[in-house]
């Protein structure tokens, strides 16, 4: 006997309900947004020059997990700006149950390393530094410590940076940040920390290059989550603060976007250059193909374009010889620093305006990014953030950092591989304006002076 025609009908609708239900979920965006801890590190020049990492296959982490992994729509997570425009951490957890620790976001290296709670003072951790502590997790894999490296966990590892580096054992363990877990993740655990690459606020370093640059050969953790599908696109991006209080340490650094972008932090459209690569990338480059000062036009060496690493852990902008000191002829009472080798001063008073180009648009960086501060001999004149960083390594002569990447949005995507800038909104551009009028401070000036000069030797 068939049910009537009304009982049909509530039966077929009560059966779409139930279906609209069960797929809902699979499409809500998730957004997590968690605020670090002040915590930091006072190191991060340039580690780019460093070796290319080997493909140890014998210790690739095993990525995997009993049934399949969700993804997500993208996941934003609050960053700390430390020591004045210094550097940019943010927060991950390690092991089970999970320990708390600030890492630096670093697009200039692939390794992911943290201080190891048998790392002393006499082997470079800081007293008070947060690190941790293999024995409390229960996930923990590790090995005997000394045995060779071809031998996998366990293992002693070197990272060389430019600025220094660390040593410490091959280990393996849950590693979470907001909410994205990768459960078999490959990192070090520093017992000996050297060249100013660790202080008291901070636990480590994240590597956000790619994997072919891992002087460990493990997949970087940003990569790990693509690989695991955790990520609706293969993206991450960056809003990066200015420092505005001479006095405070650390204060809120922007925002770092795991798998998209974040539509309210820059208005228009993103434009996309493909990394200067063609073969397998390492770090992530761009052809820089046109620079302006003052509305001039500098010619640069060469085939007229250079290649720059776009760098989130490095302070300032580093260049081949020839194009910095073409850049600050074309400003009026420059002058080689007699204090800092291969910086410039130029008279405090006068304006800088500079522009970068890809490829397509001429983005202009912050006169006041552009001043460093006063000379500590000569207070009218003031440090340039560009500055000679000699003969080029690692296929590019350019490192772009933080003085141009606190003018736009950033986006470093791996498929295909290329990164993108755009205008930032004007919710992050009116904090800009704020705040590069706050950084005209004098005192402010001078806070952010001596932190940098605290780091120069490291891009030696």
């Amino acid at each position: 006997m068939f049910p009537s025609r009304r009982a049909f009908l509530c039966l077929l609708l009560a059966s779409l309900n139930v279906l609209a239900a069960l797929a809902d979920p699979i499409h809500i965006p998730i957004q997590r947004r968690t605020r670090s801890a002040p915590v930091n590190l006072n190191e991060k020049a340039r580690r780019l020059r460093a070796k290319y990492g080997l493909e140890d296959r014998s210790i690739a982490p095993t990525l995997g997990s009993a049934g399949p992994v969700r993804r997500v729509a993208s996941v934003s997570v609050d960053t700390t700006n430390h020591v004045h425009d210094g550097e940019y951490f943010a927060s991950i957890t390690i092991g089970t149950p999970p320990q708390a620790l600030n890492v630096i976001l670093d697009t200039g290296s692939a390794d992911l390393w943290v201080a190891s709670s048998s790392c002393s003072v006499a082997n470079g951790c800081a007293s008070g530094t947060t690190m941790f502590d293999s024995s409390r997790s229960s996930t923990f894999q590790g090995g005997p410590q000394g045995s060779n490296p071809s031998s996998g966990l366990g293992s002693n590892v070197t990272i060389t940076y430019r600025s220094g580096g660390i040593e410490g054992r091959m280990s393996r363990d849950t590693v979470s940040m907001s909410g994205l877990t990768i459960t078999n993740q490959i990192f070090v655990e520093a017992v000996s920390v050297n060249g100013s690459v660790a202080d008291q606020e901070i636990s480590g370093l994240m590597g956000l290059a790619f994997v072919g640059l891992a002087q460990t050969g493990a997949t970087p953790f940003w990569q790990a989550l693509i690989d695991m599908n955790q990520l609706i696109a293969p993206e991450m991006a960056f809003f990066v603060s200015r420092s505005t209080d001479p006095s405070a340490v650390d204060v809120p650094g922007g925002t770092f976007t795991l798998g998209g972008t974040n539509a309210a932090l820059f208005t228009g459209d993103i434009e996309f250059m493909d990394l200067a690569t063609t073969s397998t990338p390492t770090f992530w480059t761009l052809p820089l193909t046109a620079i302006t000062v003052n509305g001039k036009s500098v010619q640069l060496e060469g085939s007229g374009q250079a290649i720059a690493a776009i760098d989130t852990g490095t302070t300032l902008i580093t260049g081949a010889t020839a194009d910095v000191q073409a850049i600050w002829a074309e400003v009026p009472g420059s002058a080689p620093s007699p204090d800092q080798t291969g910086f410039f001063t130029f008279p405090c008073a006068t304006q800088v305006n500079i522009t970068l180009s890809f490829g397509g648009k001429a983005w202009p960086i912050s006169e006041h990014d552009i001043n460093i501060g006063p000379d500590s001999h000569n207070p009218s004149q003031c440090l340039g953030a560009i500055f000679d960083g000699g003969t080029g390594n690692g296929g590019f002569t350019w490192i772009v950092g933080d003085t141009f990447l606190k003018n736009v949005y950033s986006v470093f995507r791996s498929v295909p591989p290329s990164i993108g800038f755009a205008q930032l909104s004007g919710k992050t551009a009116a904090a800009s304006v704020a705040t590069a009028a706050a950084a005209t401070s004098e005192s402010l000036n001078r806070a952010r002076l001596v932190s940098i000069t605290h780091r120069l030797q490291l891009y030696r």
